[in-house]
């Protein structure tokens, strides 16, 4: 889907969908509970279904009504599976530690830039701990069942692996230790997992380089609320520092999620006047398309550092919202690890295109309110990936796009 938007200033109240990350988690933490959990506000979208799928090929039973997701946990692993992670990240990261654990021989799959997402840390370790690949390449395919000990894991390719290992090795019934072999990037969102995991009964213990999984650690039935996506809040929080008055009214601004970092880069930027302004990402690699959107119509010259792991995420991200804010009129400069954003009062306005990438489509409507011109995004259905309704919200705040190419 081709979209032509005409720049306006986005205003109103938005409720914010619910957050991705913890569905992710939620989901998984009841399917290896044994029981029956209720999820209320767990995220619909491409990524999510990728993991209810997969979770109930291996044993899982899943059914949604409206708002609420019902789990009855995995009692009986399947002997076997074909899991298709589609472009989920997660979902394969996650789905090849805990499919594993419940020693069901496996074939995973994958599509878009999934088969170029690495999975190093599993590739060296399984083997040590039962369970061999067939297949180094995706499909992946998986024989044994995991047992538990130590496990070393590098900490600067993603997080995900270390949020795999720890959902999955509690069904070991072993102690487990996840050591850290370099430092943790992304660190939150193992944090996060930590967090998910006890609201669920699993209680680990987490040191500045190791995650320790007690024998005995379980996962048990619960009720459980998601909360609102920071990483979704950040477009519309960024609308309003470049110029928006949208409402988000559903932000737990005591969240533990890391991609709250946005409101005090938000309100910091405020306070200054627009000034330009140097971030990190390591922590906060999902907010770096739309901080370089913030950064745009900033006075003076930005530093967003960190960042080499975005040129293997769904797209390069770097080179993605690079090239579609540059053809807009933005003066972006793309480092191996690293982008330099020179501040713009404003963009002319373009065709763009969003690299099969949800955060580059929303990132670059976003940045519509500061264009004099139209501007056109190529593929905008990608939104489907992480946030169906991004342009119908879009719309009611006053956002104004025309499909030109279904």
């Amino acid at each position: 889907m081709d979209i032509r938007i005409t720049p306006t200033f986005l205003h109103g109240k938005v409720s914010v969908p619910p957050s991705k990350s913890i569905s992710h988690r939620a989901m998984i933490c009841a399917a290896l509970s044994g029981g029956e959990s209720v999820l209320r506000d767990v995220l619909d979208c491409e990524d999510t279904r990728a993991t209810a799928d997969a979770l109930t090929v291996l044993g899982a039973r899943i059914t949604r009504d409206g708002g609420e997701m019902t789990v009855a946990g995995i009692r009986t692993p399947a002997a076997s599976a074909d899991i298709d992670c589609r472009e989920s990240g997660s979902t394969l990261r996650f789905m090849i530690p805990v499919a594993a654990a419940l020693g069901t021989n496996t074939i995973l799959r994958g599509s878009a830039n999934l088969p170029n997402r690495p999975i190093t840390p599993y590739l060296d370790e399984f083997p040590k701990h039962g369970v061999d690949f067939t297949s180094a390449k995706m499909p992946y395919v998986m024989r044994g069942k995991l047992t538990g000990g130590e496990f070393p894991v590098t900490g600067d390719i993603s997080s995900q692996f270390i949020t795999g290992y720890m959902l999955a090795l509690p069904l070991t019934g072993e102690e487990c230790v996840i050591r850290l072999t370099s430092e943790l990037q992304s660190r939150p969102y193992a944090e996060l997992t930590a967090d998910v995991m006890r609201s669920f009964g699993a209680d680990i213990a987490i040191g500045s380089d190791t995650f320790t999984i007690p024998a005995g650690c379980t996962f048990e039935p619960r009720g459980f609320t998601v909360e609102a996506d920071m990483s979704q809040a950040a477009f519309f929080l960024v609308a309003n520092a470049t110029g928006g008055k949208t409402e988000p009214v559903n932000i737990n601004y005591d969240s533990v999620q890391g991609d709250r970092a946005i409101v005090d880069i938000t309100r910091k930027f405020a306070e200054s006047g627009g000034k330009a302004f140097d971030v990190s990402a390591e922590d906060i690699p999902d907010l770096v398309p739309i901080l370089t959107v913030l950064a745009c119509f900033a006075d003076g010259t930005s530093h967003i550092t960190g960042c080499a792991r975005l040129r293997i995420k769904e797209s390069d991200r770097l080179a993605a919202i690079s090239d579609g804010l540059n053809r807009l009129g933005a003066h972006i400069e793309a480092g191996a690890d690293s982008l330099t954003i020179h501040g713009v009062r404003e963009l002319h306005g373009g065709d763009c295109d969003a690299y099969n990438d949800h955060r580059i489509a929303m990132s670059l409507a976003i940045a519509s309110q500061r264009c004099t011109e139209p501007l056109i995004i190529r593929g905008a259905e990608c939104v489907s990936k992480s946030y169906p309704d991004f342009f119908k919200d879009f719309s009611i705040l006053g956002g104004k796009y025309d499909v030109i190419r279904t």
